[in-house]
């Protein structure tokens, strides 16, 4: 019996720990993609979608797509930016950081000629020092802290473990 109460323990230990790491994993991914701004190809015409976009410096770009027919890249033509070999499935961000603004002229190099072409309009961010936001540090694997409820989660599953443990250790000395 106790290796069955031991063997519980254990399982619900592994899902618990399974499912902070996911939801953890999708917390960061959700944070590090809410500030961009979405490019995407529009397969059947060859574009970009959107074609054109309008951004403020510290604002980021991210080209997106994946399971295409063809591959595509995204070169900025002066060398700003480049996703790399052309892919039929492609998650590249850039960020234009201050003193970045103007506007730049990207290309998908296979489909350049067939007109598969994008631009970002980069604004020049207001200054005043008040309106300027901190930089944000990226917390490493290693500072991240679990939630609140992953320990009391914790707490519980040792808590009812104890109690079955004293109940069956109780009860095997009155059935001697």
């Amino acid at each position: 019996m106790r290796t069955q109460v031991v063997a519980c323990i254990l399982v619900a230990s592994i899902a618990l720990t399974g499912s902070l790491t996911a939801s953890a994993d999708t917390q960061q991914e959700e944070a590090d993609h809410v500030l961009a701004t979405t490019i995407t190809v529009d397969s059947t015409n060859l574009r970009f979608s959107p074609p054109s976009v309008t951004i403020s410096e510290g604002e980021t770009v991210r080209f997106l797509w994946s399971g295409e027919l063809l591959p595509h890249n995204a070169v900025e033509s002066d060398g700003a930016f480049d996703s790399g070999e052309p892919s039929r499935n492609v998650d590249y961000i850039f960020t234009f950081e201050m003193g970045m603004n103007g506007t730049y002229e990207y290309v998908c190099e296979p489909h350049e000629d067939m007109g598969m072409v994008g631009t970002i309009i980069v604004e020049a961010a207001n200054t005043t020092e008040e309106e300027i936001p901190e930089p944000i540090e990226e917390e490493s694997d290693d500072q991240r802290s679990l939630p609140a409820p992953f320990f009391a989660g914790l707490v519980s599953l040792v808590m009812a473990s104890l109690i079955v443990e004293l109940r069956l250790s109780r009860q095997g000395e009155q059935d001697e």
